[in-house]
Protein backbone atom coordinates (compact mmCIF):
# COMPACT_ATOMS: atom_id res chain seq x y z
CA UNK A 1 0.00 0.00 0.00
CA UNK A 2 1.29 3.51 -0.55
CA UNK A 3 2.32 5.59 1.64
CA UNK A 4 0.24 8.87 1.12
CA UNK A 5 -2.87 6.12 0.29
CA UNK A 6 -2.09 5.15 3.91
CA UNK A 7 -1.91 8.67 5.40
CA UNK A 8 -5.20 9.35 3.71
CA UNK A 9 -6.95 6.04 4.56
CA UNK A 10 -6.07 6.36 8.35
CA UNK A 11 -7.48 10.46 8.42
CA UNK A 12 -10.28 9.02 6.46
CA UNK A 13 -10.47 6.63 9.32
CA UNK A 14 -10.10 9.54 11.75
CA UNK A 15 -7.14 8.19 13.45
CA UNK A 16 -4.99 10.67 14.87
CA UNK A 17 -1.44 10.92 15.71
CA UNK A 18 1.39 13.17 16.52
CA UNK A 19 2.70 14.45 19.88
CA UNK A 20 4.74 17.73 19.68
CA UNK A 21 1.81 19.80 19.01
CA UNK A 22 0.40 23.76 18.48
CA UNK A 23 -2.87 25.33 19.49
CA UNK A 24 -5.82 24.53 17.42
CA UNK A 25 -6.29 26.47 14.63
CA UNK A 26 -8.60 28.79 15.05
CA UNK A 27 -6.76 31.82 13.59
CA UNK A 28 -4.43 32.31 10.25
CA UNK A 29 -1.64 32.08 12.81
CA UNK A 30 -1.62 30.27 15.96
CA UNK A 31 -0.57 31.30 19.05
CA UNK A 32 0.90 29.62 21.72
CA UNK A 33 2.76 27.14 19.79
CA UNK A 34 4.82 24.49 21.90
CA UNK A 35 7.50 21.98 20.29
CA UNK A 36 9.03 19.41 22.52
CA UNK A 37 13.00 19.92 23.46
CA UNK A 38 14.66 17.53 20.89
CA UNK A 39 12.60 19.22 18.02
CA UNK A 40 13.36 22.77 19.23
CA UNK A 41 17.10 21.82 19.47
CA UNK A 42 16.93 20.20 15.85
CA UNK A 43 15.39 23.61 14.76
CA UNK A 44 17.78 25.95 16.13
CA UNK A 45 20.63 24.45 14.27
CA UNK A 46 18.96 23.64 10.75
CA UNK A 47 18.06 27.33 11.09
CA UNK A 48 21.78 28.18 11.53
CA UNK A 49 22.58 25.86 8.77
CA UNK A 50 20.60 28.03 6.17
CA UNK A 51 23.33 31.06 5.75
CA UNK A 52 23.25 32.79 2.44
CA UNK A 53 24.97 32.00 -0.89
CA UNK A 54 23.63 29.08 -1.03
CA UNK A 55 21.02 28.03 -4.47
CA UNK A 56 17.41 26.33 -3.52
CA UNK A 57 18.72 22.98 -4.38
CA UNK A 58 21.35 23.52 -2.07
CA UNK A 59 19.44 24.26 0.77
CA UNK A 60 17.02 21.48 0.28
CA UNK A 61 19.96 19.23 -0.33
CA UNK A 62 21.75 19.90 2.89
CA UNK A 63 18.29 20.71 5.33
CA UNK A 64 16.89 17.24 3.85
CA UNK A 65 20.37 15.49 5.12
CA UNK A 66 19.85 15.95 8.46
CA UNK A 67 16.78 14.59 8.83
CA UNK A 68 18.71 11.08 7.79
CA UNK A 69 17.85 8.35 9.95
CA UNK A 70 15.01 10.20 11.29
CA UNK A 71 12.21 7.47 12.13
CA UNK A 72 9.21 6.91 9.61
CA UNK A 73 5.85 8.05 11.96
CA UNK A 74 2.57 7.44 9.99
CA UNK A 75 0.21 9.80 10.34
CA UNK A 76 1.74 12.55 11.82
CA UNK A 77 -0.66 15.95 11.43
CA UNK A 78 -3.94 16.26 13.46
CA UNK A 79 -7.43 17.14 12.60
CA UNK A 80 -9.96 15.43 10.50
CA UNK A 81 -13.78 17.03 9.37
CA UNK A 82 -14.54 16.17 13.03
CA UNK A 83 -11.53 17.08 15.09
CA UNK A 84 -10.18 20.78 14.92
CA UNK A 85 -6.92 20.80 13.12
CA UNK A 86 -3.52 21.13 15.25
CA UNK A 87 -0.78 22.66 13.67
CA UNK A 88 2.28 19.86 14.32
CA UNK A 89 5.74 20.42 14.75
CA UNK A 90 7.49 17.19 15.34
CA UNK A 91 11.07 16.56 14.13
CA UNK A 92 11.36 13.26 15.91
CA UNK A 93 9.60 11.34 13.28
CA UNK A 94 7.81 11.84 9.71
CA UNK A 95 5.93 10.92 7.38
CA UNK A 96 6.88 11.50 3.50
CA UNK A 97 4.49 14.19 3.27
CA UNK A 98 5.50 16.68 6.78
CA UNK A 99 8.92 15.51 5.82
CA UNK A 100 9.21 17.82 2.55
CA UNK A 101 6.77 20.18 4.60
CA UNK A 102 9.70 20.73 7.22
CA UNK A 103 12.52 20.94 4.69
CA UNK A 104 10.42 23.55 2.27
CA UNK A 105 9.57 25.86 5.02
CA UNK A 106 13.12 25.58 6.28
CA UNK A 107 14.54 26.99 3.25
CA UNK A 108 12.81 29.73 3.18
CA UNK A 109 13.80 30.92 6.98
CA UNK A 110 16.13 32.40 9.06
CA UNK A 111 14.43 32.27 12.33
CA UNK A 112 11.79 30.27 14.55
CA UNK A 113 8.86 32.90 13.40
CA UNK A 114 9.68 32.93 10.05
CA UNK A 115 9.59 28.70 10.14
CA UNK A 116 6.45 28.75 11.70
CA UNK A 117 5.01 31.23 9.14
CA UNK A 118 5.93 29.33 6.16
CA UNK A 119 5.67 26.26 7.61
CA UNK A 120 1.65 27.16 7.76
CA UNK A 121 1.98 28.51 4.41
CA UNK A 122 3.52 25.55 2.86
CA UNK A 123 1.08 22.93 4.42
CA UNK A 124 -2.44 24.92 4.27
CA UNK A 125 -4.15 27.15 1.05
CA UNK A 126 -4.64 30.42 2.23
CA UNK A 127 -2.20 30.08 5.39
CA UNK A 128 -5.03 28.99 7.27
CA UNK A 129 -4.67 26.10 9.68
CA UNK A 130 -8.08 24.15 9.02
CA UNK A 131 -8.57 20.47 7.80
CA UNK A 132 -10.04 21.80 4.80
CA UNK A 133 -6.91 24.27 3.88
CA UNK A 134 -4.70 21.43 4.36
CA UNK A 135 -2.87 20.70 1.26
CA UNK A 136 -3.71 16.57 0.67
CA UNK A 137 -2.36 16.05 -2.43
CA UNK A 138 1.05 16.25 -3.84
CA UNK A 139 0.09 18.80 -6.63
CA UNK A 140 -1.35 20.80 -4.24
CA UNK A 141 2.06 22.27 -3.72
CA UNK A 142 1.77 23.43 -7.79
CA UNK A 143 -1.97 24.21 -7.74
CA UNK A 144 -2.54 26.04 -4.78
CA UNK A 145 -1.96 29.38 -2.83
CA UNK A 146 0.86 29.74 -1.81
CA UNK A 147 2.65 27.56 -4.84
CA UNK A 148 5.49 25.71 -3.14
CA UNK A 149 6.75 24.69 -6.46
CA UNK A 150 6.08 24.73 -10.21
CA UNK A 151 5.03 21.74 -12.01
CA UNK A 152 7.61 20.75 -14.44
CA UNK A 153 7.08 17.30 -15.05
CA UNK A 154 5.92 17.62 -18.89
CA UNK A 155 9.21 19.46 -19.87
CA UNK A 156 11.23 16.82 -18.33
CA UNK A 157 10.02 14.72 -20.70
CA UNK A 158 8.09 14.27 -24.27
CA UNK A 159 6.84 10.91 -22.80
CA UNK A 160 4.24 12.75 -20.11
CA UNK A 161 1.32 11.78 -20.53
CA UNK A 162 -1.64 13.55 -18.81
CA UNK A 163 -4.59 11.81 -17.41
CA UNK A 164 -7.66 13.32 -15.65
CA UNK A 165 -8.28 12.76 -11.87
CA UNK A 166 -10.93 13.08 -9.74
CA UNK A 167 -9.08 14.09 -6.29
CA UNK A 168 -10.09 12.37 -3.05
CA UNK A 169 -13.16 10.56 -5.24
CA UNK A 170 -12.62 6.86 -4.88
CA UNK A 171 -13.63 4.01 -7.53
CA UNK A 172 -16.18 2.75 -5.69
CA UNK A 173 -17.86 6.28 -5.31
CA UNK A 174 -16.88 7.24 -2.26
CA UNK A 175 -14.45 9.28 -0.44
CA UNK A 176 -10.51 9.10 0.84
CA UNK A 177 -11.28 12.49 3.36
CA UNK A 178 -14.55 12.66 4.18
CA UNK A 179 -15.44 16.43 4.32
CA UNK A 180 -13.16 17.06 1.46
CA UNK A 181 -14.13 18.43 -1.95
CA UNK A 182 -13.45 16.07 -4.88
CA UNK A 183 -11.51 18.07 -6.92
CA UNK A 184 -10.87 17.79 -10.74
CA UNK A 185 -7.50 17.69 -12.02
CA UNK A 186 -5.21 16.81 -15.06
CA UNK A 187 -1.97 15.01 -13.32
CA UNK A 188 1.05 14.64 -15.74
CA UNK A 189 3.04 12.08 -15.11
CA UNK A 190 6.37 10.37 -16.92
CA UNK A 191 5.98 6.52 -16.86
CA UNK A 192 8.70 4.67 -14.89
CA UNK A 193 9.88 2.84 -18.21
CA UNK A 194 10.70 6.25 -19.99
CA UNK A 195 12.86 7.66 -16.86
CA UNK A 196 16.25 7.72 -18.79
CA UNK A 197 19.49 9.24 -18.85
CA UNK A 198 17.95 11.88 -20.78
CA UNK A 199 15.16 12.52 -18.16
CA UNK A 200 17.82 12.06 -15.09
CA UNK A 201 20.13 14.52 -16.44
CA UNK A 202 17.32 17.21 -16.38
CA UNK A 203 16.70 16.43 -12.59
CA UNK A 204 18.03 19.16 -9.98
CA UNK A 205 19.10 18.27 -6.76
CA UNK A 206 16.49 19.31 -4.65
CA UNK A 207 13.01 18.71 -7.01
CA UNK A 208 10.57 17.30 -5.26
CA UNK A 209 9.61 13.47 -6.87
CA UNK A 210 5.80 12.42 -6.49
CA UNK A 211 5.52 8.01 -7.77
CA UNK A 212 2.02 8.62 -9.55
CA UNK A 213 -0.54 7.00 -8.26
CA UNK A 214 -2.62 4.55 -10.99
CA UNK A 215 -5.58 4.67 -8.44
CA UNK A 216 -8.59 6.94 -8.75
CA UNK A 217 -8.82 9.72 -7.13
CA UNK A 218 -4.82 9.89 -5.81
CA UNK A 219 -2.00 11.83 -7.41
CA UNK A 220 0.86 9.76 -6.33
CA UNK A 221 1.83 7.44 -3.50
CA UNK A 222 4.84 8.46 -2.49
CA UNK A 223 7.08 11.93 -2.25
CA UNK A 224 10.80 12.33 -1.77
CA UNK A 225 13.26 14.52 -3.09
CA UNK A 226 15.81 14.56 -6.22
CA UNK A 227 20.01 14.52 -4.87
CA UNK A 228 22.65 14.27 -7.20
CA UNK A 229 25.38 12.36 -5.56
CA UNK A 230 29.24 11.21 -6.58
CA UNK A 231 27.82 7.84 -6.19
CA UNK A 232 25.05 8.47 -8.26
CA UNK A 233 21.25 10.17 -7.59
CA UNK A 234 19.15 8.97 -5.06
CA UNK A 235 15.77 9.41 -3.83
CA UNK A 236 15.64 10.70 -0.33
CA UNK A 237 12.67 10.20 1.22
CA UNK A 238 10.63 8.67 4.86
CA UNK A 239 10.68 5.38 4.25
CA UNK A 240 7.85 3.10 5.43
CA UNK A 241 8.98 0.03 4.27
CA UNK A 242 10.00 -2.30 6.88
CA UNK A 243 14.16 -2.42 5.95
CA UNK A 244 14.04 0.82 6.54
CA UNK A 245 11.31 2.67 8.52
CA UNK A 246 13.07 5.80 8.54
CA UNK A 247 14.39 8.86 6.06
CA UNK A 248 17.27 6.57 3.51
CA UNK A 249 18.70 7.66 0.77
CA UNK A 250 17.32 5.10 -2.05
CA UNK A 251 18.82 4.13 -5.01
CA UNK A 252 17.05 6.80 -7.87
CA UNK A 253 16.76 4.18 -10.88
CA UNK A 254 15.59 1.56 -8.54
CA UNK A 255 13.18 3.23 -6.95
CA UNK A 256 11.94 4.82 -10.16
CA UNK A 257 11.35 1.31 -11.64
CA UNK A 258 9.45 -0.05 -8.76
CA UNK A 259 6.11 2.68 -9.31
CA UNK A 260 3.78 3.31 -11.86
CA UNK A 261 5.94 6.70 -13.11
CA UNK A 262 6.66 9.84 -11.22
CA UNK A 263 5.71 13.80 -11.74
CA UNK A 264 8.59 16.47 -11.15
CA UNK A 265 8.01 19.71 -8.99
CA UNK A 266 10.55 22.20 -9.04
CA UNK A 267 10.66 24.41 -5.58
CA UNK A 268 9.73 27.93 -6.43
Amino acid sequence: MGEVFLRLLLVALAFVGGTALVAPATSAAPTGTTIDDATSAKLDELLALRGSGKSKGELIELLSSRFLGTPYGANMLIGSATQPEELVIDFRRVDCFTYLDYVEALSRSSDRDQFVANLIETRYAGGRVDFANRKHFFTDWSHTARTAATDITAAVSPSAVTVPKRLNAKADGGQYLPGIPVVDRDITYIPGAAVDANVIGQLRTGDYIGAYSDQAGLDVTHVGIFVATPEGPVFRNASSLAAHNKVVDSPFADYVSSVPGILVLRAQ
